[in-house]
């Protein structure tokens, strides 16, 4: 049932749009250009944000140092935090008046825009560079240390017999997720796309949708990024190869190439200060104006704790009931949400409903439910191999004694699941505190969530007070994303 509700939003709301509207469409100029930027910078974002990690990951996973763990923990922060919190980041360092064009006009140098194409570049890899790392490191620590050892002793080249087959096969996995997430980025197009020439597919849907209602065009397009997204995957799985590695002892690592500690340090020094900038000038820029934000911005940041707090709800029970029933149909379904547009689900929905209900007194409520199923992606990722080991280990044991059901869930299951589902559900909370999707198409007065009152005021340029704004974002986002994480880690020991 639950993947069934999973495959219905993401399915059937497609076809709600499609049946509403007035007739076929067909795809313009401005459209076509939309598509072929959307490749272009989903591309290069990628393979930036993959180049890039490498020789981080590598650092990595060759060094120990005093901060190792800090740093580790900096690199999950890009992933949870709010699109609209990190672009008034980057703005701050690489904007018009940013610490960047000020260094830049006191050497007697032209300034730089950050708007455009080379803007959403640097947004995305700002999001997705700490992301790629995580993937490739655990790539790296998943070569046995008995191979490193034998490595040694033949005097061969680690880099060439052992990491390059190792990132042969994790690269394609690693730059298929990457781009599918800048193909459907909406919030970093919207803020930095800077105009027609820098429209993405996901932003000409919103414009479809929001200024024209052109629902057939909405659909054709969502179809068109369902159809790039899978092409890339099967690519991907195409050119990956297998990782050939061997099994071991699971040993600690140690490394014996320790050479190049010059690329190492500078590689990480680049890294830290290109994530630590950004968060840095939010906190700088947004505590003087913290304590006197209009009552509007806490009346949204409550709309947005209340609507996460739903989400996770929901997207936890989706998550569990199709965990437990496990399979690749289920993980197939599951992974459809991260090929969707959340402005055509959002659309299709209000479409269903409005026979019955108002869509606009809906609003929430939807975007809470969007919400949920747009991190199911991320969540089953998460949740699925731990219910699945679970089973594997006691699941015999459970069959013999009886357990079913709630008891099963109750007893056997979620005890040990715990730090999985903590983070899994802190994730969901700070992804959804985040979003400014569907709220960003049918949002009316009394509704707005706080990203959606911080991108009005960027947008009438109370730069003080959005500020203010975006750094309660980055405390509430941060905040529950700890408090799900610690529950979950809290004496899960016992």
């Amino acid at each position: 049932m639950a993947a069934a509700l999973v495959l219905f939003i993401v399915v059937g709301t497609l076809l709600a749009v499609g049946l509403g509207a007035n007739g076929p469409a067909s795809l313009g100029t401005a459209d076509l250009a939309a598509i072929r930027f959307t490749i272009v910078q989903a591309l290069v974002s990628a393979l930036f944000s993959v180049a890039l990690a490498v020789p981080v990951a590598r650092a990595l996973a060759r060094r120990r140092f005093r901060g190792r763990g800090l740093l580790m923990t900096l690199f999950g922060a890009p992933f949870i935090l709010p699109v609209i919190v990190a672009v008034l980041g980057l703005l701050a360092v690489f904007g018009r008046n940013g610490l960047l064009n000020e260094a830049l006009a006191a050497l007697g140098f032209a300034k730089v825009s950050i708007y455009g194409f080379w803007g959403v570049i640097l947004a995305h890899v700002f999001f997705n560079l700490p992301l790629a790392v995580r993937f490739l490191l655990q790539g790296w620590l998943d070569i046995p240390v008995e191979r490193f050892r034998l490595a040694a002793s033949l005097g061969v080249p680690v880099w060439r017999v052992l990491e390059v087959p190792m990132l042969r096969a994790v690269v394609p996995g690693t730059f298929v997720v990457i781009f599918v997430m800048c193909l459907t980025s909406f919030a970093v197009a919207l803020t930095l796309g800077g105009g027609p020439k820098a429209t993405t597919v996901e932003l000409a849907i919103y414009q479809a949708v929001r200024f024209d209602f052109d629902l057939g065009k909405a659909a054709v397009l969502s179809v068109v990024q369902f159809g790039l997204c899978a092409l890339v995957a099967v690519l991907a799985w195409r050119v990956s190869g297998e990782r050939a590695l061997g099994a071991g002892l699971d040993r600690v690592v140690q490394r014996w190439d320790r050479g190049g500690l010059g690329v190492d340090i500078v590689a990480l020094c680049l890294a830290f200060l290109f994530l630590i900038l950004p968060l840095g000038m939010v906190v700088v820029r947004g505590l003087p104006s913290l304590f006197e934000l209009p009552p509007l911005v806490f009346e949204a940041a409550l709309r947005s704790v209340a609507v996460a707090l739903v989400s996770t709800a929901l997207a936890i029970a989706i998550t569990l009931a199709m965990a437990i029933r496990g399979g690749g149909l289920i993980s197939l379904v599951g992974a459809l949400p991260l090929a969707a547009s959340s402005l055509v689900l959002g659309t299709g929905l209000f479409l269903i409903v409005q026979p019955f209900i108002s869509p606009p007194k809906l609003a929430l409520a939807v975007t809470a439910l969007l919400n949920a199923v747009m991190s199911l992606p991320f969540v089953l990722r998460v949740i699925q191999p731990a219910v699945a080991q679970v089973e594997t280990d006691y699941g015999r044991l459970a069959d013999s004694l009886g357990l079913r059901g709630w008891n099963r869930m109750r007893i056997l299951v979620l005890p040990r699941i715990r730090r999985p589902l903590g983070f899994a559900a802190g994730l969901t909370a700070a992804l959804s505190m985040g979003d400014l999707g569907v709220i960003a198409l049918f949002a009316t007065d009394g509704q707005a969530t706080l990203p959606l009152v911080m991108y009005q005021l960027m947008g009438s340029y109370r730069t003080g007070q959005s500020a203010g704004a975006a750094l309660l974002l980055l405390i509430l986002s941060l905040g529950l994303f700890w408090i799900f994480d610690r529950g979950g880690r809290s004496d899960a020991a016992t």
